[in-house]
């Protein structure tokens, strides 16, 4: 049996057991349904049940019970430790299965699906250790009244609605949800609508690891159905959301009804920056995976790169040859590496986008087209001499597409670097290490890379500058955005 094969059957199985919503420990669905488009042959491999406020609210009741009564918050921290210890440990024993889910609901190579799934597990073991180490902080305060002792408590916020995209979703959800349950939250997930089936997947091994009822909740449908009604509900206390900015302006709106706390991790435009004693013969492929991996749909994906003048052309023709080199095709194809967009929608923004960067003056040394078959394939594109300005340099374009920019020197090209609404990751290529800080230290973003891109780990914090999202997801500040900080005082 093929692996696509294996995937249509596991996602039927997966649409049968499931299909709907996870709500206080049952599944369940409702008449409204939404179609589910396999992006590599454009077709329709299922549905599940389209959510909607009732199902909102009841998922957020089971949640808040979950929170004020049941034993997840008041469970030894040693207990939760273990519970997600062994949700990952499960996700890695089906690996295999949820990257087949994951291929046929995204697209994405199944080797990196499988990279993303593993790196998920991980999540989970790594998040089971904050457990046990959210500790505060003591102090004795010598006053005129006399001496008091003070300590600070970290407690879970509450419950957190987390609501995660299409590119890569089962490893924004499964990051999202450890994080939340570690820091003794509630949960209520809501998955893009395009890319629900490894969702249901995480519920299922999560149910399973032990988490109790109502601890953790999944309600599929509609973003703006759905992910809307939890955005501004009055029972959620946390929002973790990673999408477009956009979006994320209409969550932060909708949560100034109760003022919960939010997290946002949002769009990017991220500038790459060669300098001439880079080696362009090393590090030629890695900035062209940084902007071609997933098929360019990624929150960090380096579409802006700058490279000195006296290397641009070597660039260009580097980058040209490896994008014309790529295998693109089915993510089950063992030779593939660059599969479909997600959708038709995203293909005609892609190639409207491309297609006014030419008009303004940009020319296409590779790509630039639309493959003629079924799915939704857009070639990888080298552009150069984009006009300033131009919506191909200002708007992400979440799409296979470079743009290559010549400067003289770094002051120009910091100015360039940082002229975007964006800053959530940027990457500087040169011999100098000096060099190297000294540019980190000036370019405006959350992450910046030094002789390498994509490189991400949970130890280290995530999330952007600017419009590139609030807080930041992974290591202790990312726990942190899941919890409220209490200060205890009392006589000594």
């Amino acid at each position: 049996m093929t692996l696509r094969q294996q995937a249509l059957d596991e996602a039927a199985s997966v649409l049968e057991r499931c299909g709907g919503h996870l709500i206080d420990g049952d599944w369940s669905t409702d008449a409204r349904s939404i179609d589910i488009t396999e992006p590599a042959q454009g077709v329709r491999i299922g549905a599940i049940a389209g959510g909607g406020v009732e199902e909102v609210d009841r998922a957020v009741a089971a949640a808040r019970r979950a929170f004020e009564t049941g034993p997840w918050r008041t469970m030894a921290p040693g207990e939760r430790t273990r519970i997600l210890w062994r949700a990952g440990d499960m996700i890695e024993a089906r690996a295999d299965a949820i990257a087949r889910l994951e291929t046929l609901d995204v697209g994405m190579p199944h080797a990196k699906a499988m990279g993303l799934v593993c790196g998920t597990a991980e999540m989970f073991r790594y998040s089971a250790g904050w457990c046990t180490k959210l500790h505060g902080d003591a102090a004795d305060m010598v006053m005129p009244t006399g001496i008091f002792h003070s300590y600070t408590r970290r407690e879970p916020a509450g419950v957190a609605a987390l609501i995660t995209p299409w590119n890569t979703p089962f490893a924004l959800a499964g990051n999202k949800s450890a994080t939340a349950l570690s820091a003794g939250c509630t949960v209520v997930l809501k998955p893009a609508e395009d890319t629900p089936l490894s969702a249901m997947a995480l519920a299922e091994v999560l149910r399973e690891a032990g988490v109790p009822p109502g601890v953790f909740n999944l309600v599929n449908g509609r973003g703006d159905v759905v992910g809307a009604a939890l955005a501004s509900h009055a029972d959620v206390d946390k929002v973790g959301f990673t999408g477009s900015t956009a979006v994320g302006k209409r969550i932060v709106q909708a949560a100034l009804g109760n003022m919960k706390r939010v997290t946002l991790e949002l769009g990017g435009k991220s500038p790459v920056v060669v300098f001439d004693d880079a080696d362009i013969a090393r590090h030629a492929a890695t900035i062209a995976n940084g902007v071609f991996s997933n098929s360019g749909q990624m929150c960090v994906a380096g579409s802006r790169v700058f490279v000195h003048r006296s290397r641009h052309d070597e660039l260009v023709a580097a980058l040209a040859a490896y994008a014309r080199g790529l295998k693109i095709g089915d993510g089950f194809a063992a030779e593939t590496q660059i599969g479909p967009l997600i959708s038709d929608r995203q293909l005609r923004r892609v190639e409207e986008l491309v297609a006014a960067g030419v008009a303004e003056g940009a020319q296409a040394i590779a790509g630039g087209i639309r493959l003629d078959q079924p799915g939704f394939y857009f070639t990888p594109t080298v552009l150069t001499a984009p006009k300033p300005g131009a919506r191909i340099l200002r708007e992400e374009i979440f799409g296979p597409v470079v743009n290559v920019i010549p400067f003289e020197d770094e002051e120009e090209v910091v100015a360039a670097a940082n002229d975007t609404d964006y800053g959530l990751a940027a990457a500087v290529y040169t011999g100098s290490a000096q060099r190297g800080h000294r540019l980190a230290r000036r370019l405006r973003a959350g992450t910046v890379w030094i002789n390498t891109q994509l490189v991400m780990n949970p130890i280290m914090p995530f999330g952007g500058f600017r419009q590139s999202g609030w807080g930041r997801e992974f290591g202790l500040a990312g726990v942190d955005a899941y919890t409220e900080l209490k200060t205890v005082i009392t006589p000594a």
